[in-house]
């Protein structure tokens, strides 16, 4: 998975602007880190949300197809552009996990878990999604070799071919799709994200913590839960 941050405007200092107009107007506001993390802290704690909607993060990120559309499921605070089959020939690159990736699925849905599977389970996987993938890219290049439009001929490709996509998201909407798709012990409400969804929440979530410290070391010691 491939995330790539291309440009920010989010820091911790903005947070605390918006959330203190409310009460001093248009004075100049003096920075105070003990004041401000006291501030981020009972916004969050409270759940008063909107300060944290002030900033924007973009990122480039390059998927498998069945990400991309877990992904853009999350709408509130999302902006997406994503490639076109219909206007490009696609890239032959596709996903394979590697033997790491749990295989087997254990319990029910809602409240299952996955374990790693056995060195046959895996040589099983990667050979036939190796086999499909060549067989679809074949049958995909041999429908535009003969004149078939994109749009139509990519139905062949599988869910597993990557795609690349721009999202632009809020801190607020950031740490609502982190809340749901990192699975931690230390979040108030569980959750059970897909193993290459995480994969990419992981790396959002690095470039969180590094532009704004504060705001995500508050949104961790409240159990990840959104404002």
């Amino acid at each position: 998975m491939d995330v790539e941050l291309v440009q920010q405007l989010a820091t911790d200092d903005m947070i605390c602007m918006a959330a203190r107009v409310s009460t001093i107007g248009n004075k100049v506001q003096e920075r105070d880190e003990q004041k401000d993390r006291g501030l981020i802290n009972y916004l969050m704690r409270d759940r008063h949300g909107s300060p944290f909607e002030h900033g924007a993060l973009t990122f480039r990120i390059s998927a498998p197809i069945f990400v991309v559309r877990e992904f853009m499921r999350h709408r509130a605070g999302m902006s997406y552009n994503e490639e076109s089959g219909r206007y490009r020939q696609l890239e032959p690159v596709f996903y394979i996990p590697d033997d790491k990736r749990p295989l087997v699925q254990v319990g029910k849905a809602g409240a299952y878990d996955f374990k790693l599977g056995t060195f046959g389970q895996w040589w099983t996987t990667d050979e036939a999604m190796r086999t499909a993938y060549a067989v679809a890219w074949e049958q995909y290049q041999h429908m535009l070799a003969e004149g078939v439009a994109r749009e139509v001929a990519r139905s062949v490709l599988p869910v597993g071919t990557y795609s690349t996509f721009y999202v632009t998201c809020n801190p607020r909407s950031l740490m609502h799709f982190l809340s749901l798709r990192t699975k931690t012990d230390d979040a108030t409400y569980k959750s059970f994200p897909q193993v290459e969804i995480q994969m990419v929440a992981d790396q959002m979530e690095d470039e969180f913590k590094r532009l704004m410290p504060m705001t995500h070391a508050v949104y961790v010691e409240h159990g990840r839960v959104a404002p």
